[in-house]
């Protein structure tokens, strides 16, 4: 396969579209970065694979990030160059020997990262953790595209169980209005005495709606921008990025659970009273994790229905651990467990009903003229380079793993099937 290429010739730039069997996948696709000059060919240095959809999303962060500053000042700038920095060299040293390039979603999984940890973290342990999520959720399982598990909560987990003091005494009082903005220089660590809302909630105390609405509480970085969040989900959704399904199943299922022990009045663990469903949602990394997290196109399953059941899955575990469990919040684990069901989701939901039928539609074609059948098979594998016929959507594409070989396994189905989208 060939990939895209730019021709430059002086003043003029001249793009020439892939070849036929090319594909690219829900802008997934890396493209490439060779240019053409005057003197001869040459290759463009890009260290990053171009990934439209992974933009979209790093775009949607924008005004997260701002907020976050709003909040805490130059706490939030030194956690997010860190977690960027480290994050983008555990990437690199892992590709660079293989010849490729660093994708564009380790932007995001930093981007998310960063924005779920505490302001006074120490910045060694955000590297600590950003390094194990990019490592040993991702690369290890093969990179881009292959990973079980979301890489920035594997890594948001693993700090949270491995430097526990560490992580619950790194929350701080945000700035709010009405107090001098002295870019996070008001607050010092030892100031330190109030609660996050989960925290107030285990102890009796319903936390101020307003503040929760608002964004101006305590919590992680980017989790009490409550009205950003949602309308990030809105243009993410919007933008076909993300999957609602994912988003609504989250959020109904943890609402239900929540009301539902509230109705009963099952206080949480370690005293205090129930927890009320409106403060619930709107408290901890809910929906922050719900919108970025949840609909991670990796790690999340592709049918329709075990979507419905991996939201639901996701929302009740969660709401489960906050209430029932000495830890203050439960979501991450809750992505985690969904994570580790997702493939089996898959295997129990049928496909959707469109695509049944588009498949039953060409068997028919098929048995009804076998001449014309095996014309297009012998063409498309001419287009791919000869062997197997690639799956649509996925001919050719250097982001996801190879296709078993077809004279060995004809009827196995191709690993770029099973792993759907790429993070």
């Amino acid at each position: 396969m060939r990939p895209a290429r730019s021709s430059t010739v002086r003043d003029r730039t001249e793009t020439v579209t892939p070849e036929a069997g090319e594909s690219n996948i829900d802008g997934l696709r890396p493209d490439s970065g060779e240019s053409v000059g005057t003197g001869g060919r040459k290759r463009c240095v890009e260290v990053f694979q171009k990934q439209p959809m992974m933009r979209k999303v790093l775009y949607s962060l924008i005004p997260i990030f701002i907020f976050s500053v709003l909040l805490y000042g130059w706490r939030s700038l030194a956690i997010i160059v860190t977690v960027f920095v480290f994050g983008f060299f555990a990437e690199y040293v892992f590709t660079k020997p293989k010849g490729g390039k660093v994708s564009e979603a380790v932007l995001v999984s930093c981007a998310l990262f960063a924005l779920s940890m505490p302001p006074a973290v120490p910045l060694w342990i955000a590297a600590i953790g950003i390094v194990f999520g990019v490592i040993f959720a991702k690369n290890v399982f093969g990179g881009f595209g292959r990973n079980v598990f979301n890489p920035a909560i594997a890594g948001r987990i693993f700090v949270y169980v491995a430097f526990p003091d560490g992580m619950q005494r790194s929350f701080l009082p945000p700035w709010h209005p009405g107090i001098p903005w002295r870019f996070g220089f008001e607050t010092s660590v030892d100031a330190a005495t109030a609660a996050t809302p989960l925290m107030e909630m285990k102890e009796g105390v319903n936390p101020d709606l307003i503040d929760l609405i608002t964004g101006f509480r305590m919590g992680a970085l980017g989790e009490s921008a409550v009205v950003l969040i949602l309308l990030a989900g809105i243009f993410l959704i919007w933008t076909k990025t993300a999957n609602w399904k994912l988003m609504l199943s989250t959020l109904l299922s943890f609402a239900a659970v929540t009301a539902a022990l509230w109705a009963a009045n099952v206080s949480p663990s370690g005293g205090g009273a129930p927890f009320p469903p409106i403060e619930s949602l709107l408290s901890g990394s809910l929906l922050f994790i719900a919108v970025f997290m949840v609909t991670d196109p990796v790690s999340a399953p592709k049918k329709p229905g075990s979507q419905w059941a991996y939201g639901i899955l996701i929302g009740g575990v969660s709401a489960a651990i906050r209430i029932f469990s000495l830890f203050p919040e439960g979501v991450s684990f809750g992505v985690l467990i969904g994570n580790t069901f997702a493939g089996l989701l898959d295997e129990w939901f049928p496909a959707a009903k469109k695509k049944q039928a588009k498949k039953a539609a060409g068997n028919a074609a098929a048995k009804a003229n076998p001449a014309a059948s095996a014309e297009e098979t012998s063409r498309s594998t001419a287009e791919n380079g000869g062997g197997a016929q690639a799956p649509a959507g996925a001919k050719n594409d250097p982001a996801l793993p190879e296709k078993p070989d077809s004279s060995e396994k004809p009827d196995a189905p191709s690993a770029a099937t099973s792993q759907g989208g790429a993070l």
